[in-house]
């Protein structure tokens, strides 16, 4: 991406997404490792949210929590099906840019109301519905959003929740590793792709996101569908050369996030000489593959990946000369509380 393109900085989306380094660097670090001490007293944290929200700012820190070895679980799911569990030994995170999401807020109403204490929100509105059920809200910093696919927010949400989760290991030198981590998010964010990848991928029907269960090539099956109106699909772990290569095409197209060493050799046997799919890798090494090659950083490095996965669909949306900031049907609020 280029801000100083106007052909792309008319968009929302574009401005927004470069924002994100200085996102990262404003970052308050501090409120978020302040409630390490609660997940340790009540035993555990759970957080839920809706779409974008939940995606990555949960899976990404349930994977650093296992990497690490915290004796404290950390869990996730959708707000709805949450109503169906025991919550009561977890910190509740609810989060929602709005506020007003239906299903956390009902699901907030209802823990409340059977006595839950420790109920928190992380929104990017003060004031909202969902302030009023929580002992505690927190207020993004990214300001607002006028693309509907939401962008610096998510990585603002997903840090909030690492420096929690991290700082449950012990104290950290955040303002340092945010710096890097900005100047590298920022790097893949301005890369050049490639103009054959970009035509490829705006031909592909269905453009299929491979990797590890960690949100990022969740978010972007998702903002694929958002951002350049295709199908994106995601295939966690090895899913994709365990049977949906049965129903892919040779016109579609599979995206790999940091793929191990050791399924290369299977993905270019069933994808690419057994379908004859087009298969691209973000990673921070060349591979087999055309490869969008990003800087590495340790346990951050799932927020480059991610931007290089944005800067790669912008190129494409751009490529199919589609409004990038306005999707047909998508909405903001994917299910608003109306009271």
């Amino acid at each position: 991406m280029n801000g100083n393109d106007a052909a792309q900085a008319r968009f929302a989306l574009v401005r927004e997404m470069l924002e994100t380094p200085d996102v990262i660097r404003g970052l308050d670090w501090a409120a978020a490792a302040g409630m390490a001490e609660a997940v340790r007293r009540r035993g555990g944290l759970f957080l839920t949210g809706e779409g974008s929200s939940r995606i990555l700012p949960a899976h990404n820190v349930i994977a650093l929590a296992r990497r690490r070895g915290l004796p404290q679980p950390i869990e996730c799911e959708g707000a709805r099906q949450a109503m169906e569990y025991d919550l009561g030994r977890r910190v509740v995170f609810g989060t929602s840019n709005s506020g007003k999401t239906r299903e956390v807020i009902e699901l907030f109403r209802r823990l409340k109301a059977a006595g839950h204490d420790a109920l928190y929100g992380l929104t990017a509105a003060a004031g909202s519905p969902l302030e009023h059920e929580c002992r505690q809200t927190f207020v993004l910093h990214c300001g607002k959003e006028d693309a509907v696919a939401a962008t610096k927010s998510v990585v603002e949400q997903a840090l909030f929740y690492q420096v929690l989760v991290g700082s449950l290991a012990g104290p950290q030198s955040w303002p340092e590793l945010l710096r890097e981590l900005a100047d590298k998010v920022n790097t893949a964010l301005t890369l050049d792709i490639e103009p054959a990848i970009t035509r490829r991928l705006a031909a592909a029907p269905r453009i299929c996101w491979a990797g590890r269960n960690d949100g990022v090539a969740e978010e972007l099956s998702l903002k694929t569908c958002e951002i350049t109106r295709k199908a994106g699909v995601y295939c966690e772990g090895t899913y994709v050369v365990h049977g949906i290569e049965e129903v892919l095409d040779p016109v579609d197209a599979v995206v790999i996030v940091d793929p191990y060493d050791a399924e290369l050799e299977k993905y270019a046997e069933v994808l690419v000489k057994g379908v004859g799919l087009y298969v691209l890798a973000i990673a921070p090494r060349p591979t087999p593959f055309p490869t969008i090659v990003i800087p590495a950083l340790a346990d951050m490095n799932t927020y480059v990946q991610l931007c290089a996965g944005w800067n790669l669909l912008v190129a494409t949306g751009l490529q199919l000369g589609i409004n990038l900031d306005r999707p047909v049907r998508a909405r903001k609020v994917g299910n608003e509380l109306i009271e």
